[in-house]
């Protein structure tokens, strides 16, 4: 029986690393990591907090984010903010703080 590892297969069905499904397939996934791991982070600050009215959003849109529903930027700014913590962007050498 042959075993078949999941770089394999990816290189198979998108190509390999460089080509441009590829590198496509491997953006969204970090896209997706990042914004679950913003969600667990509003969602462990939430059970610590009441983080809807710190927000001044409802739960549901709160929910939304733990579940990594694209938040926006002005959102996650509100979230944080909520947390005591300060937002930034990097986008190539430019160094934005949001608040």
């Amino acid at each position: 029986m042959k075993v078949t590892t999941f770089e394999e297969l990816k290189n198979r069905h998108l190509g390999k690393i460089g080509t441009p499904e590829r590198d496509a397939y491997e953006a969204e996934v970090r896209e997706a990591i990042q914004t679950y791991h913003i969600g667990e982070a509003i969602k462990a600050a939430r059970r610590e907090r009441n983080m809807a009215e710190l927000m001044g959003v409802k739960k549901a849109q709160v929910s939304r984010i733990e579940r990594g529903d694209n938040p926006t930027l002005h959102t996650i700014t509100r979230a944080f903010n909520a947390l005591g913590m300060t937002v930034s962007l990097t986008c190539g050498n430019m160094h934005i703080a949001l608040s």
